[in-house]
C-alpha cells in the first residue's frame, strides 16, 4: 500500500476490521495446526529445540538452562541456571521475560511510546527507498551512522539547516554532488558537506555503496532535511 492509504488503515485485527463487516467472506472448519506466532513463547513452540528443550539462535552460550528461548542478534549472550525464560538481545535493547508472560511485551512498547523513547517507534537500522542507515554512536553535537545505498539508487538532492556531514567511503563507488561540484569517490576517500550546502549521494556501481557518515551540529534530527529533488517524490 502507498503511504497515505496505509496510514489511514485502522490499527486492529483482520477479523474485527474486515471479516466481521463483510458479507463476502466464508469460514470453513479445518485442522491445520495454525499458530499466529504472536509472541516470543509462540516462537519457542514452533522452533527446533535442543536436548534441553531450548531454542538457541545466534551467539549464545548456556549452562544449566532448560525450556528457554535464547536469541542474540548482536553481542554474545551467556545464560546460567535458568528455566522457562525468554532472552532476546538486539543492537539497541535486551528483553528478559518469563516465558508465560511474553505477550505482555506490548505494555513495555506502550511505555516506550508514553515516554517518547525512540525504541518505541524506530529500529537501529532504518530502511529507506534507496537503501538503509544505521546509528553507530551519538553524543553532544555529533552523530555517527553507517549508510548503505543500493546499486543505481541515489538520495534526494537536499540541504540541512543545522548540521554538517563528513562522508567516508568504505566500499563501492559514490557520486557526490556538493554545491555546484560533482565528483566520484571510492574506498578510503572522503568528503565534507558544509551546513546549508545542497548535496546528493548516488551509488554508480554494481555493488552496494557503504560509507560512514559523521554529523556535527546543534541539531541532528531526521526532520532537518530540505529536499530539492527526489526520485521517490518525498517532500
Amino acid at each position: 500500500l502507498d503511504h497515505v492509504s496505509f496510514s489511514n488503515c485502522p490499527s486492529g485485527t483482520i477479523d474485527v476490521e474486515i471479516m466481521e463487516k463483510t458479507d463476502r467472506g466464508a469460514v470453513v472448519a479445518a485442522d491445520i495446526g495454525w499458530s499466529d506466532v504472536g509472541s516470543w513463547s509462540a516462537l519457542w513452540d514452533v522452533d527446533h529445540k535442543d536436548n534441553f528443550h531450548n531454542v538457541v539462535i545466534g551467539d549464545v552460550v548456556t549452562v544449566d538452562v532448560a525450556g528457554s528461548y535464547l536469541r542474540s542478534d548482536g553481542p554474545m549472550l551467556a545464560a546460567i541456571g535458568l528455566d522457562d525464560i525468554v532472552i532476546v538481545t538486539t543492537e539497541d535493547a535486551v528483553l528478559v521475560a518469563a516465558k508465560e508472560r511474553t505477550e505482555e511485551v506490548k505494555t513495555i512498547v506502550e511505555r516506550f511510546q508514553t515516554e517518547d523513547r525512540p525504541e518505541g517507534y524506530t529500529h537501529m537500522r532504518v530502511y529507506r527507498p534507496w537503501g538503509w542507515y544505521q546509528g553507530l554512536d551519538a553524543g553532544q553535537g555529533f552523530q555517527v551512522k553507517r549508510i548503505n545505498v543500493n546499486p543505481g539508487a541515489r538520495l534526494s538532492l537536499q540541504f540541512h539547516n543545522y548540521r554538517a556531514e563528513h562522508w567516508i567511503v568504505v566500499s563501492g563507488k559514490a557520486r557526490v554532488t556538493c554545491g555546484n561540484n560533482i565528483f566520484d569517490l571510492t574506498a578510503n576517500q572522503s568528503t565534507y558537506i558544509p551546513v546549508g550546502e545542497k548535496h546528493r549521494l548516488e551509488n554508480i556501481g554494481d555493488e552496494p555503496l557503504n560509507l560512514i557518515e559523521v554529523q556535527s551540529g546543534d541539531y541532528l534530527g531526521e526532520d532537518d532535511i530540505v529536499r530539492l529533488d527526489d526520485d521517490f517524490k518525498r517532500t
